[in-house]
């Protein structure tokens, strides 16, 4: 079982992506998610809001607000449903999302790769941890030149 906003509240998230400047907009138990790419409870983005329900996967909002994060703000106002079909920036809020688990309470990166892993994300070595820690060079160096983490991989995150 993955773990949820129900499980872990929306204070944290929210806060963490106010940093970069985004929004967490809470959706009503059972009702649709805006801009949500996957649909059921799956997370949604449009412009700046990324859209979530209690039963939402942690997962699943910290990667769609990654591609949110990865971009310039003046390019999230166009942002509806479909962040990107860029594969250096898809790689890269894999590797992000990860990042952003070990900046709320009682996530932690080891978490969010065991949920993408049930999820079904798919990687050539077999799971989201074996890719981002061996597989996942372009990652990093994308990251890294779009000031994400620093020189030694640490998520940089705005004051």
């Amino acid at each position: 079982m993955v773990l949820t906003l129900a499980d872990i509240g929306f204070d944290a998230p929210r806060a963490l992506l106010a940093r970069y400047g985004l929004a967490l907009e809470r959706v009503p138990d059972g009702a649709p998610i805006p801009g949500s790419y996957w649909g059921d409870r799956e997370a949604g983005i449009i412009g700046g809001v990324v859209y979530a329900r209690a039963d939402t996967p942690v997962h699943s909002l910290l990667h769609e607000a990654g591609h949110l994060i990865v971009l310039p703000p003046e390019q999230r106002a166009a942002v509806h449903t479909d962040a990107t079909d860029s594969i250096p920036e898809e790689d890269a809020v894999c590797v992000l999302q990860g990042l952003l688990g070990d900046a709320l309470p009682g996530v932690g990166r080891d978490r969010v790769w065991a949920d993408m892993d049930t999820w079904g994300y798919t990687f050539r070595l077999g799971s989201a941890r074996a890719y981002v820690e061996q597989d996942a060079h372009e990652a990093w160096t994308w990251l890294q030149a779009h000031g994400l983490v620093d020189a030694a991989g640490t998520l940089v995150i705005p004051a």
